[in-house]
């Protein structure tokens, strides 16, 4: 791109550019600060809000409480179970051993009339009560713990229900403040992007079109970053009507723009040679020589750069010249030999620009 321009232009060329998008990315920033800070554009909404308030409240206070019941019922049940456990450990180890003192006296006397024996009969009957107990308060702490949770399940029934007939109201709203957040942004974004094509077409040879430019840069980022994923879809229906439509209109500009170039191309075909010469710039002459293109149709040379070729065989234009003082074969947009340093427009050099279809002297 910068390769035919002279170390300063290109230099200048790449500072532009920089402006270009320093300028951009500021811009970028501050549109989205204001967008941001715009009100309602980031307001969110859920269904909460439109249930009855009341009921709600009601609803969440009377489930924490159950919550907080059915927490204290579960810890009183889990301790009521260790003492199960430990009842029943303790009564079989107990029993274990009242079996085989038992078994040690029988022989000499009646275990039933010891004292030691009633004092061990007695102390299995207690834990054999402990564990009873503890296992009926498990009982009443499941059947506590089942009523809590019924309670709750209703609750939670009745919460939906809240929820899905408040349903078609959050919806209509979610979509109205989809549309409300879309029209901002598109009152934001849609007057940008048209001022930035209005600066494609009327300002692209101004001597501010560097920054110019970076607002061009700026709006389209504003239209497909800021507003685009806030285009309602609908199932995708909506999305895809606008990308059908923007596409056609793409479309239409292109093929209109490419049957102007081509209109264009065939009325410079049409000119002399002399008349080519006089609309080309001399860098861009240069550029497309470079790149083994034709200055006068745009079409690759035949041959390429190395070839022998000093006319386009497409519309005649010369391409390569003989210096009238050493003879070198030469680009024939040179404006100076490059092996003796002789001009060619001026001097001792013949004239380059022959009439269509005429052959430059000097040119083998």
């Amino acid at each position: 791109m910068f390769k035919s321009l002279r170390v300063p232009e290109r230099l200048f060329s790449i500072a532009m550019w920089v402006v270009t998008l320093v300028f951009a990315s500021f811009l970028t920033t501050l549109g989205r600060q204001v967008v941001g800070n715009l009100p309602g554009v980031e307001q969110t909404i859920f269904i909460g809000q439109f249930v009855d308030r009341q009921t709600m409240l009601s609803i969440t206070a009377e489930q924490g409480l159950l919550e907080r019941q059915k927490t204290e019922t579960n810890d009183r049940r889990t301790t009521n179970s260790l003492i199960v456990d430990s009842s029943a450990s303790t009564y079989r180890s107990r029993k274990e051993a009242y079996d085989n003192w038992r078994a040690t006296r029988t022989a000499t006397s009646d275990p039933n009339q010891d004292p030691d024996g009633i004092a061990r009969t007695a102390e299995l009957e207690r834990l054999l009560t402990q564990k009873a107990a503890a296992e009926k308060a498990v009982e009443v702490q499941d059947a506590r713990s089942l009523v809590i949770t019924q309670k709750l399940d209703s609750l939670r029934r009745t919460e939906s229900n809240l929820e899905a007939a408040a349903q078609p109201i959050f919806l209509r709203a979610q979509f109205q403040q989809e549309m409300r957040v879309f029209g901002i942004r598109l009152a934001l974004t849609l007057p940008l992007l048209l001022i930035g094509i209005w600066l494609i077409a009327r300002k692209r040879k101004s001597q501010y079109w560097p920054l110019a430019r970076g607002f061009v840069i700026f709006a389209a980022s504003a239209f497909f970053v800021e507003l685009v994923p806030y285009l309602p879809s609908y199932g995708g229906y909506v999305r895809s009507v606008v990308g059908i439509v923007l596409t056609l209109i793409a479309g239409h500009y292109v093929i209109r723009a490419m049957q102007r170039y081509v209109a264009k191309r065939q009325l410079v075909e049409q000119q002399t040679e002399t008349q080519r010469r006089q609309s080309l710039g001399y860098e861009d002459a240069l550029r497309k020589m470079g790149a083994n293109m034709c200055p006068g149709c745009e079409r690759a040379i035949a041959g390429g750069p190395n070839a022998s070729t000093n006319f386009c065989v497409h519309c005649g234009m010369t391409l390569f010249d003989k210096c009238t003082r050493c003879d070198t074969r030469k680009n024939a947009f040179f404006q100076y030999c490059p092996t003796c340093g002789v001009t060619a427009t001026g001097g001792s050099e013949q004239e380059l620009e022959p009439a269509a279809g005429g052959s430059v002297p000097g040119v083998s």
